[in-house]
C-alpha cells in the first residue's frame, strides 16, 4: 500500500466521512481465502517525546479487505460478521504463533 505516493512506513492515512485524516499503524498483512486483509490500530500524539510527539497505540484494532481497484490498493473496513469473525481468528493464531516463536528465541 501507499500512502500519497510516498514509500509505506507502517502508518496508513485514512480518511473518515467527515473529511478527516486519522493515523493507523498497519500491524499484519495476510491472506483468508483468497482475499487480502490488514490490521489496523489506530495512534495517537503527545507533545512528549524525542521530536515532540510521542505516539501511542490504542487497544483497538480495525480490519480491513484490501480490494484491488483500478491498479489502486483500496481499504474496506470488514462489517459482515462471518468475514470479520473467520479473519479475526486467522489473526489471533498468527499472534499466537507470532509469541511462541519470541518464546523459543529466548531459550
Amino acid at each position: 500500500m501507499h500512502n500519497n505516493g510516498e514509500e509505506e512506513t507502517g502508518i496508513v492515512v485514512l480518511v473518515d466521512e467527515e473529511g478527516v485524516e486519522h493515523d493507523f499503524i498497519l500491524v499484519d498483512r495476510f491472506p483468508v481465502d483468497k482475499e487480502e486483509y490488514a490490521i489496523l490500530v489506530p495512534v495517537t500524539y503527545s507533545e512528549e517525546g524525542d521530536n515532540g510527539e510521542a505516539v501511542d497505540y490504542e487497544d483497538e484494532a480495525f480490519i480491513f479487505r484490501i480490494d484491488l481497484t483500478d491498479g489502486e490498493e483500496m481499504l474496506v473496513e470488514v462489517e459482515d460478521e462471518t468475514e470479520w469473525n473467520q479473519v479475526a481468528s486467522v489473526w489471533e493464531e498468527r499472534v499466537q504463533n507470532f509469541e511462541y516463536e519470541d518464546d523459543d528465541d529466548l531459550l
